[in-house]
């Protein structure tokens, strides 16, 4: 089972990759949103924004996200960690279930640049 800091350096690799980007890809990551990652066998969640092409994660707190962010993750920290080290398809994982997305409907059609 994945750590805390394996999942907080996961989303930190994330975060170097969307920076890098080009493309489509570099404009989806330039969304300005809030964001939170659940992770449900830890039962923990990483709280912050994504902006400027990087997602910062401004807290980590003890069970489900406090906040509606606008944008939601939930897996594991094995599929957090599987999905950002390519081991783990995100449309697979996010039609088997391992994975939920929400956001609203615009941010979903721009974030499916990034899959």
């Amino acid at each position: 089972m994945a750590t805390i800091e394996e999942c907080r350096a996961a989303l930190e690799k994330l975060s170097d990759s969307l920076q890098r980007a080009e493309g489509d890809v570099r404009a989806a990551a330039a969304l300005d949103r809030s964001v939170s990652c659940h992770i449900t066998d830890l039962d923990v969640t990483f709280a912050g924004r994504m902006a400027g092409g990087r997602i910062r994660v401004h807290e980590t707190v003890d069970g489900p996200p406090r906040e509606k962010a606008q944008i939601r993750l939930s897996m594991t920290g094995d599929d957090l960690v599987a999905l950002v080290g390519g081991d783990l398809h995100f449309a697979k994982a996010w039609g088997s279930g391992r994975v939920r997305l929400h956001a609203g409907v615009r941010d979903l059609l721009l974030l499916r640049k990034l899959l």
